[in-house]
């Protein structure tokens, strides 16, 4: 079994209601791309009325049925959690197997989310081209390019920002509940983002998503909706911006555990010993941060040891028995005992 300690309350009011929302100010960001984009670009090019029906049709079909499925399933996903949440701070003991299974759960959450959100925007693309290829009117070259920018680009934009969001969100409030007393980089079944990870999706972000925007664009037949330099300027330069967004999330995400450990790091320098750096992570940053509390938890102990031994044989030579520490085993010397008689 494992007990759950006294926790203390959390540091963010409505911490589960927090990360639930975090997604929404990107998804918002890609609708109104989206939407601009049919407005401008994929209007012009439904040039038959029964064309224009059927993709508005797919439109209400998609955001009625869809988008509201791919955010139950989210708000779902986030209700599994308030259970466990309500009983450890409570400080009710849950079994080991059940309290890790959730903990995995919230290790999780970004990737879950990216996944539910690849599923809810990339999928437009076959649906919205079948769909339209249904319809008995013939459809121009130009959608079979403009339809999958449309969708690609603000898939992008959503599900990148996103993934950092709901990683600082729940680093923020949910690990401090979850991982009180265990470290979550020891937790199994997990996809943590590691450093190599945050680089790759970095460059994707910042690089290869804007460039292959651009590229498609220049190989796209013309759109009459727009003026194709001045578009692909706007296209690209929303592409980075986005890419810019993601790298500061990412700094962000890395800066907070480097600057802890810097400053925790300075005060163990200054003899403050019984300082503890307070992030829970899954990383490489949460094996580094338990190890230099478990570091200092060890230079404490042995400095109460060497001052409470040093009372009773002196500092020095308490200081010269410690640093020949010879654990738990202990050695055998052979010493001489000056005895003075009395009379």
């Amino acid at each position: 079994m494992d007990a759950a300690l006294n926790h203390p309350p959390p540091t963010v009011r409505h911490p589960l209601l927090v990360t639930a929302l975090a997604p929404v100010v990107p998804h918002v960001l890609g609708s109104i791309f989206n939407i601009w984009y049919n407005m401008v670009i994929i209007d012009p090019l439904l040039g038959a009325a029964g064309l224009r029906e059927r993709f508005v049709g797919t439109v209400i079909f998609w955001n009625a049925i869809v988008y509201p499925l791919a955010v139950g399933i989210w708000i779902r996903l986030i209700i599994s959690l308030r259970t466990p949440f309500r009983r450890l701070l409570r400080a009710e003991t849950i079994p080991d197997e059940e309290l890790d299974a959730v903990r995995r759960r919230v290790v999780n959450l970004p990737w879950y989310n990216a996944i539910i959100s690849a599923i809810a925007w990339l999928m437009c693309i076959p649906v919205f081209l079948i769909s339209l290829s249904l319809s008995g009117h013939p459809l121009g070259p130009q959608l079979f390019w403009h339809l999958p920018i449309s969708f690609a680009v603000s898939g992008f934009i959503a599900i990148t920002q996103s993934f950092f969001l709901i990683e600082l969100t729940s680093h923020w409030a949910l690990f401090p509940i979850f991982f009180q007393s265990v470290r979550a980089d020891r937790l199994q079944g997990i996809h943590p983002i590691s450093l190599r990870t945050r680089g790759l999706m970095w460059a994707i972000s910042a690089g290869i998503c804007p460039i292959g925007s651009l590229l498609l664009l220049i190989f796209a037949p013309v759109s009459p909706g727009a003026s194709p330099q001045w578009f692909g300027l706007f296209v690209g330069t929303i592409g980075i911006a986005f890419g810019l967004c993601s790298a500061l999330l990412i700094g962000r995400s890395v800066a907070q555990p480097v600057d802890q450990l810097r400053f925790a790091a300075k005060s163990v320098t200054d003899g403050q010993l019984d300082i503890e750096v307070p992030l829970r992570r899954a990383d490489e940053f949460g094996a580094l941060i338990s190890e230099f509390n478990h570091m200092v938890t060890g230079l404490r102990e042995k400095e109460e040891l060497r001052q409470t031994f040093g009372l009773h044989v002196g500092r020095k030579v308490a200081e010269q028995i410690l640093a020949r520490d010879p654990g738990l085993g202990g050695t055998e010397q052979v010493i001489t005992v000056l005895h003075r008689a009395l009379g």
